[in-house]
């Protein structure tokens, strides 16, 4: 939506709005936020909001956030009387210039790019959670809250009130849910993003695990987008669809062996370099306990066909053609999620490459296929050892995350009970 600072002040005074909350993501996907009163709303259009970052900036003490005034939306499920909206924020240092470590606007200027070149892109994405039971002290349990599986209805499907109110609760913030369903799983859920434009997706998905957080907290219940937080269960993924067009006409279309040059070579790009950006797709060293586990991708192939390969081929029936990547979970960064595997589509589609597109899978038969990583330390080592990684993001941002990814996992390593760790680390913060 498009308004002018004058139009959002007006909606703030009429609508009772009495904190606005400046949100931004840190480098590794958090949420973070700082809320102003009314008041300090035009200085923030005009100037910006200054804040402490040395908490998560290298380099860097101070910061200014800027609202996107695109992207106002009221949280529906604070009070109606002294409302409560939120805007994306860019971050710039204290002399106004672009901080390097702006990983909203570093995903605006790769699509800005793109536009250039003739591409337009929709991404969108199906995310899953858990929902778990709460102690009497209301602390998170690991009991699911039902024991139903794939596609059920209630009374097994326990869980579908907190579906609807995270999706309407989604849908009144201006947010884009598709669909819902429990998932195979006991307690597992799945919401549907529509394809928007990528930074509006990767908003979007930034958001969500906080609208579901308040809503499950809302109905006593605890959610967690921990990739395996049941060891015997279904892992949760977070499965990102592409839809691209060059001049107008989509390259996904047709069948695979019909599709344009151009598709194929986006997805031979996307294969050839999903080893490398794998660490920054699967983030916690319990990612890799879903991989090659019920539907979850083990192997650097693609089918239109089998559910569990790492690139799917729907038959698009009355939606855009699209491929769907598989491999990725919540604890990613969207922003930087969504710009590495454009990153490395295009470079696919500007060498002209498709001979992974086109080597096919022979029945069943993963021969002949590369693994994913199959640990932390496996997928940070091909990183770090990736010109592609290197050249595609900010220097700041990619050494930042390495380093952070590898104390986790000597810490990881040192710890004497692998699952408690696990659990420690990620199953209240995820």
């Amino acid at each position: 939506m498009s308004f002018s600072p004058k139009e959002i002040l007006k909606f703030v005074e009429e609508n009772d709005v009495k904190f606005i909350r400046l949100t931004f993501c840190d480098i590794f996907g958090n949420l973070k936020n700082v809320a102003i009163m009314p008041n300090e709303l035009e200085r923030a259009f005009s100037s910006g909001i200054p804040f402490d970052a040395s908490g998560f900036a290298e380099h860097c003490s101070d910061l200014l956030l800027v609202p996107d005034i695109s992207t106002l939306s009221v949280l529906p499920w604070r009070p109606k009387s002294g409302r409560v909206v939120r805007f994306f924020c860019g971050l710039k240092t204290i002399d106004g210039s672009d901080y390097v470590g702006d990983i909203r606007s570093d995903l605006i200027s790769t699509m800005n790019e793109l536009r250039l070149d003739g591409y337009s892109c929709e991404m969108g994405t199906k995310c899953e959670f858990y929902l778990f039971e709460l102690d009497a002290k209301g602390e998170p349990t690991k009991i699911p809250h039902d024991n139903g599986g794939y596609l059920d209805v209630a009374p097994l499907d326990k869980c579908e009130n907190a579906r609807r109110e995270i999706c309407l609760s989604l849908e009144e913030m201006g947010l884009s849910p598709k669909s819902s369903c429990h998932k195979h799983g006991p307690a597992q859920n799945e919401i549907e993003f529509r394809e928007n434009e990528p930074v509006t997706a990767a908003d979007d998905m930034a958001h969500y695990k906080t609208v579901v957080k308040s809503i499950a907290a809302q109905n006593g219940l605890f959610a967690s987008f921990m990739p395996k937080p049941l060891s015997n269960e279904h892992g949760s993924a977070l499965s990102i669809s592409i839809s691209l067009k060059k001049n107008g006409e989509y390259i996904f279309d047709g069948k695979p062996e019909d599709m344009s040059r151009e598709g194929k070579c986006f997805i031979s790009g996307v294969l050839s370099r999903i080893r490398e950006i794998t660490a920054f797709l699967n983030s916690t060293t319990n990612s890799y306990k879903r991989f090659g586990m019920g539907y979850a991708p083990k192997y650097v192939d693609w089918s239109s066909e089998n559910r569990s390969q790492l690139i799917r081929i729907p038959r698009a029936v009355g939606v855009s053609p699209r491929i769907e990547l598989r491999s990725a979970d919540a604890a990613c960064n969207p922003y930087i999620a969504f710009k590495l595997i454009l990153a490395a589509g295009m470079e696919g589609i500007r060498t002209g490459d498709c001979s992974l597109m086109d080597c096919t899978m022979k029945g069943d038969t993963p021969a002949g296929f590369e693994q994913l990583p199959m640990s932390l330390a496996e997928a940070v080592s091909v990183a770090e050892s990736s010109e592609f990684v290197k050249r595609t993001l900010p220097e700041e941002i990619c050494s930042s995350i390495l380093t952070r990814l590898k104390t986790q996992i000597q810490e990881y390593n040192l710890a004497k009970d692998k699952d408690e760790f696990e659990e420690k680390a990620y199953f209240m913060y995820l």
